[in-house]
């Protein structure tokens, strides 16, 4: 049996949130988003229900993604409450990204599995995502604009009506060293039952 808790706890603890706007133009190939992929149908499934479902946005795609947020944002934002800064993010950030996975939820039609566990197996993929791309030397940013439980996010990404979009996961290569992250004591939130 692999016995390698060092290298997988050190990842772990590397793993951070990045920003597409702190990522260089270096482009990821499409070999290692496949190995990121197929981390991710490795997460726990109760049921073997495996409900993640990735569209992914690479190349040219990215201004189709780019286009699609630009155009829902400007349609269902009242004036007042428009914001520049967050429509100039929406529209660039699918850019700046090598590559920008959705992140989808597809329920089987007959399931028993309550809901949650199977938003809660996509999020699992997601993290084997993430740390996949940290041991790659990449970075990532899981993003859920207003958009992403909306019934037009479905249709864009040809999403049944039982199926849900748990928003945007940006992926590139860092411009600079990621910072160390900080976290509260483990002891501050365990309680021991003996």
């Amino acid at each position: 049996m692999l016995q390698e808790p060092n290298i997988i706890n050190q990842i772990i603890a590397r793993r951070r949130t990045v920003k597409p706007e702190n990522y260089s133009s270096q482009p990821v190939a499409k070999e290692v988003i496949v190995r990121l992929l197929e981390s991710a149908r490795w997460a726990p499934t109760h049921g073997m229900n495996e409900p993640w479902h990735f569209v992914v946005f690479t190349g040219d795609a990215r201004q189709q993604l780019a286009d699609f947020l630009d155009k829902w944002y400007v349609a269902n934002t009242l004036p007042d409450k428009f914001n520049n800064h967050k429509y100039r993010l929406l529209k660039t950030r699918p850019i700046m990204a090598s590559c920008v996975i959705a992140i989808c939820m597809k329920r089987k039609p007959d399931t028993k599995i309550p809901e949650i566990e199977d938003i809660a197996a996509v999020a699992c993929a997601v993290q084997n995502i993430h740390l996949s791309a940290t041991a790659y030397g990449l970075v990532g940013y899981w993003s859920t604009p207003a958009v992403t439980y909306t019934d037009e996010v479905k249709i864009f990404l040809g999403l049944a009506e039982n199926d849900r979009c748990l928003g945007f996961f940006y992926i590139g290569y860092p411009v600079q060293e990621v910072k160390k992250g900080n976290r509260t004591p483990i002891e501050e939130k365990v309680v021991w039952v003996v």
